[in-house]
């Protein structure tokens, strides 16, 4: 996707300065995959609304969601030679990686950590988010070659997938939540992209019975 990082308050200080000087528009930089939106100098400058914690919790688990994905398609280059799938699954690595660097930047602008606070719980023992596999799928796919490899990746991307698709729901339903502008618009591409991406993997796994 084209996003990279977000512009930090300075850069935005100085489009608003030339916006007034009449040299540029003020952009908006969108989430990751939409493209971004001409605001005001006074948006500009404006520090990022107080998010809520369903919010917070939805960025955090997300990052956690999207680093497993991450795992699963670093498996592709050494367990199949399917050039399908090793396409789809380099455009999900390279879009969860970007979508996880935008997350952390968006929970930092706002004070909040990438990672909910565990206590004594390690990255191990975290419970599973909705949709991702277990540490026993996990090992099963680590060990699978060739269409074997094929099959498991395509079910348990899209189980993983599916699992976002509750986050969001999940999100849009809790009152209050889902307000800040980069995060709807983030959140919606994520519902969106994951759809169409199931759907892309449902026919392939269709050719392969």
């Amino acid at each position: 996707m084209a996003f990279r990082d977000l512009l930090t308050y300075a850069a935005l200080a100085f489009l608003t300065s030339a916006a007034s000087a009449g040299q540029a528009p003020i952009i908006q930089p969108g989430a990751p995959g939409l493209s971004g939106k001409t605001i005001t100098p006074a948006a500009a400058t404006a520090p990022p609304r107080a998010p809520s914690e369903a919010d917070v919790s939805f960025m955090q688990g997300m990052i956690h969601h999207h680093s497993q994905a991450v795992e699963m398609t670093a498996l592709m280059p050494t367990h199949t030679r399917n050039k399908q799938l090793l396409a789809l699954g380099q455009r999900i690595s390279i879009s969860q990686t970007d979508e996880m660097r935008f997350m952390k930047q968006w929970l930092q602008d706002r004070g909040e950590p990438a990672m909910a606070p565990m206590g004594d719980m390690d990255m191990a023992s975290m419970p599973l988010m909705p949709g991702m596999l277990t540490k026993q799928q996990m090992q099963a796919l680590a060990k699978a070659k060739g269409a074997e490899f094929d099959r498991l990746f395509l079910t348990g991307m899209i189980q993983h997938h599916g699992g976002a698709l509750v986050m969001v729901q999940d999100l849009f339903e809790t009152p209050g939540a889902g307000q800040d502008n980069l995060l709807f618009d983030f959140a919606t591409d994520v519902d969106n992209t994951q759809r169409a991406e199931m759907g892309i993997m449902r026919g392939m796994l269709k050719e392969k019975q």
